[in-house]
C-alpha cells in the first residue's frame, strides 16, 4: 500500500502542473472561437496536429530512454550528456530538412498561400522544444516536481498571455498564435536548460548510441500511430469532398470550417486527457522504480481497478452534460466555453471520451511491455490503431462527417487496448479484471446511445 501511495502522491504532484498548464491553455479555446471563424481556427488545428506528428520524429524516443538508462544515478551524468547532445544535433539537422521540404509539407496544412512565416515558425517551435525533453526527462526522475510544475505553468501563461496582447490589443491574426508559442517555447528551453547544466558534446559513445536507439526507435512509429489516432481525422475531415459536405452540412459549409468545429468540440476531451497524462507522468517512473517488489503485480491489478472507476465518472459526467459545458460563461472575455457556432459538433464528444478511456487502458498495459523489454510489440499496436482509424475514417466520413470520424478514434482505441491487453498477458501476465471493465464501457456507451 506504501507504494500504491507514492504513486497516487506522484500523480497528485504531475498533476497539479499538468492540471493547471493545461487548464490555462485551454481558455485559448473560448477565446480562439470568439476571434477566429471555424475556418480559421481549422487551420489552427491542422498546424497543432502537424507539430504533434513532427514532435514524435524530433524526439524519436529519447525521453522514455533516459528514464530507462538514466534510472541508476552512477550513470546518470553521462547518459544525460550522451542523450542530449543526440537529441541536440539530430533536431537541428531535420530542423534544416523541414525547411528545405516547406512546399512539400506547406499543402497539406492548408498553408499554400502563408504570408506571415507560420511554417518556419512551427518548425522553430519544435526544435526549441525537442532540446527541452531531455532535461525534463530529468527532472521527473530526479522527482524535482516543483520545478517542473513552475517551467510548465510558466511557459503556458505566456502562450496564453500573449495571445490575449497580440490578438487582442495589436489586432494580429493567426500569426499571433504561433508568435507566442514560439516565445514560450524559447522561454522554458533556456530556463529548463539552467537548471540542469547541459554538456553538448560532439563524440558520442557509439555502443551507447546504438544500444539507446535500439530501445527509443521504436517509439517512433508508436508516436507516429498515437499522432495518426488523434490528428489525422482533422485532415481527413479538412480533405473530404465538397459534394460529401454539401449532403450533410449543406451548401455554403466549408472542410475547413468542418476542421474547426471538429477540432474545437474534441476539446472537450480535455478533463479525461488531464487524467490521462497525470497518470501517465507518475506511472512510467513508478513501475520502473518498483517492478522488482514482490507485490508488483498486484498492485498493477489495483491500480488498473481503480483508474477504470475515476475514468468512468469522467465519461459519464462530460458526456451527458456536454451542451452545459459548452455554454459556461467566460468572465471578462464574454464568450462561451466553446463558441456557439461551434456546438453543432458536440455529438462527437461522448464517442472521444470512450476512445480516450481505453487509451487510459493502452498507457497502463504497456508496462508490462516496457519491463519485459519488448518494446517492438509498441509500434505493432500502434500501427494497427493507426489502420483503423484510417480504414474507418475512409468509410465513415462520407455518411456520417463528423461522428463518423469520433467513431473511427474509439474503435481505434479499443482494437489498441485488446490488442495490448492480449500482448502483455503473454510477456508480464497480471490479473486484470478486464471482463468488468469491458461491461462497464459497454454499459456507459449504451446509456449514450439510448439517452
Amino acid at each position: 500500500m506504501a507504494r500504491l501511495r507514492q504513486l497516487a502522491s506522484d500523480t497528485v504532484l504531475y498533476g497539479i502542473s499538468t492540471v493547471v498548464s493545461r487548464f490555462l491553455n485551454y481558455l485559448l479555446v473560448p477565446f480562439y472561437t470568439k476571434f477566429f471563424d471555424p475556418a480559421a481556427y481549422g487551420i489552427i488545428g491542422l498546424i497543432y496536429g502537424a507539430m504533434i506528428f513532427l514532435n514524435v520524429l524530433f524526439t524519436f524516443g529519447m525521453e522514455s530512454t533516459y528514464l530507462r538508462y538514466g534510472a541508476e544515478e552512477a550513470d546518470r551524468k553521462r547518459v544525460y550528456t550522451q542523450l542530449q547532445s543526440l537529441v541536440f544535433w539530430a533536431s537541428l539537422i531535420l530542423g534544416a530538412l523541414f525547411f528545405v521540404g516547406s512546399p512539400i509539407v506547406k499543402p497539406l496544412i492548408s498553408l499554400e498561400t502563408d504570408s506571415f512565416h507560420l511554417y518556419e515558425m512551427m518548425i522553430g517551435i519544435i526544435v526549441l522544444d525537442a532540446w527541452s525533453v531531455i532535461p525534463f526527462a530529468q527532472l521527473r526522475l530526479e522527482r524535482k516536481a516543483l520545478w517542473f510544475m513552475i517551467l510548465r505553468v510558466s511557459n503556458v501563461l505566456i502562450n496564453v498571455g500573449l495571445n490575449l496582447y497580440l490578438v487582442v490589443q495589436k489586432g494580429m491574426g493567426l500569426e499571433a498564435v504561433l508568435i507566442s508559442n514560439a516565445v514560450a517555447s524559447l522561454v522554458t528551453t533556456l530556463a529548463v536548460w539552467a537548471l540542469n547544466t547541459p554538456k553538448l558534446t560532439l563524440r558520442l559513445e557509439s555502443d551507447f548510441i546504438k544500444k539507446s536507439l535500439t530501445f527509443g526507435l521504436p517509439y517512433i512509429p508508436a508516436g507516429l500511430g498515437y499522432a495518426i489516432n488523434e490528428v489525422l481525422d482533422r485532415f481527413l475531415i479538412n480533405a473530404m469532398s465538397p459534394a460529401d459536405i454539401e449532403k450533410m452540412y449543406g451548401l455554403g459549409v466549408t472542410a475547413e470550417q468542418l476542421t474547426g468545429i471538429y477540432n474545437a468540440c474534441y476539446k472537450l476531451g480535455i478533463f479525461m486527457m488531464l487524467f490521462i497524462q497525470m497518470f501517465r507522468m507518475a506511472w512510467q517512473p513508478f513501475y520502473m522504480s518498483h517492478h522488482k517488489d514482490e507485490q508488483a503485480k498486484s498492485m498493477f491489478s489495483k491500480s488498473f481497478l481503480a483508474i477504470n472507476g475515476v475514468a468512468a465518472l469522467l465519461v459519464l459526467g462530460i458526456g451527458f452534460f456536454k451542451a452545459e459545458i459548452a455554454a459556461i460563461r467566460i468572465p471578462y472575455l464574454d464568450a462561451y466555453l466553446i463558441g456557439e457556432v461551434y456546438w453543432s459538433g458536440l455529438s462527437i464528444v461522448p464517442y472521444l471520451l470512450i476512445a480516450y478511456w481505453f487509451q487510459l487502458w493502452y498507457t497502463h498495459l504497456t508496462a508490462g511491455i516496457v519491463l519485459a523489454e519488448k518494446t517492438s510489440i509498441l509500434p505493432k499496436a500502434t500501427l494497427i490503431g493507426a489502420g483503423v482509424t484510417l480504414v474507418a475514417n475512409v468509410i465513415l466520413l462520407p455518411f456520417y462527417g463528423l461522428n463518423g470520424a469520433a467513431w473511427a478514434t474509439l474503435l481505434s482505441y479499443g482494437t489498441m487496448a485488446y490488442y495490448m491487453l492480449y500482448q502483455s498477458s503473454k510477456y508480464y501476465p497480471v490479473v486484470y479484471p478486464w471482463k468488468s471493465m469491458t461491461a462497464l464501457i459497454i454499459g456507459v456507451l449504451t446509456l449514450f446511445v439510448l439517452f
